[in-house]
């Protein structure tokens, strides 16, 4: 009985994951330092931050009316090489813009988006991984999509402009986007790490702000509130637009761009997956 006994709490303590690995393979891996091999480490990522939009709606950058809005993250690293990973993240974000706020205020229209979206990509770190910077700069991008969700304010109720089809054009709501980055990366522990990330997504549409190119002609849209949405000049004492006069600019699309604060937190590696195997209970 004695000889099994070790075997009995080797692999009892391996059954419930990370938290209870065996204390001789822990103790292993938390010396491993700079030896911890870099092909394979698995990290989740959780990110805060803000959203900005640049679209057909504001005309230059306006500091006392940015129109910021939340964006969170969650995501995961896989790393390839001393210097190379793979990295997904599911996102959400808010953005919104008023043209009360720019030059062509005449028009006066405005909108508000909460969509999510997902890329999947890659990340260059300046420092390789057994080097165990404390501070890795690192350049970041991917391919992904968002869903767009626009809204317009009438009377207090927020309404969604897709369906309305105010510039008489029926477009993709799951467009690409292309994302491209820089962060910082400061290392807390073995495990934790904290960085700041700047990070840009282009879309492959103009129609983030459900605006893009020209007044239509308003026996086109579906109905008086899409007519309403679609020209909201009046609203303001401003004479009806005619159409075919422009409402954005179709030879910009449009993008937003995040600043976020991120936590990394190293969840697993090849060895620890080796160790795990080695103290299973064996067979009888």
């Amino acid at each position: 009985m004695k000889h099994f006994l070790p075997v009995i709490l080797l692999s009892t303590f391996g059954f419930f994951g990370p938290k209870t690995i065996p204390a001789l393979a822990q103790a292993r891996i938390e010396g491993l330092g700079s030896h911890i091999p870099a092909r394979g480490v698995i990290s989740l990522t959780g990110g805060a931050g803000v959203a900005y939009y640049m679209g057909d709606l504001i005309d230059g950058v306006d500091f006392d009316n940015l129109g910021l809005g939340p964006s969170i993250s969650l995501g995961a690293l896989y790393r390839m090489s001393e210097h190379l990973s793979l990295r997904s993240e599911v996102r959400w974000y808010q953005v919104q813009a008023d043209q009360k706020f720019s030059r062509n205020f005449v028009n006066n229209l405005s909108f508000r988006t909460r969509n999510p979206d997902f890329y999947i990509g890659g990340q260059a770190d300046l420092f390789s991984f057994s080097r165990q910077a404390p501070v890795n700069p690192y350049f970041m991008a991917g391919v992904g999509f968002t869903y767009l969700s626009p809204k317009a304010n009438l009377n207090g109720e927020w309404i969604s402009l897709a369906p309305l089809t105010t510039e008489a054009v029926k477009y993709s709501r799951t467009p690409l986007l292309v994302m491209a980055g820089i962060g910082v990366a400061f290392k807390l522990t073995d495990r934790w790490g904290l960085g700041v990330e700047l990070c840009n997504n282009f879309l492959n549409s103009d129609y983030l702000d459900d605006v893009s190119s020209f007044y239509p002609q308003p026996d086109a849209l579906p109905n008086d509130l899409a007519r309403q949405l679609s020209d909201r000049s009046p609203e303001i004492g401003e004479p009806a637009r005619q159409p075919g006069w422009q409402r954005g600019n179709p030879g910009v699309k449009d993008t937003y761009i995040f600043m976020s604060l991120k936590a990394n937190y190293l969840l697993t590696t090849r060895f620890l997956a080796q160790q795990r195997k080695k103290t299973r209970c064996p067979r009888l």
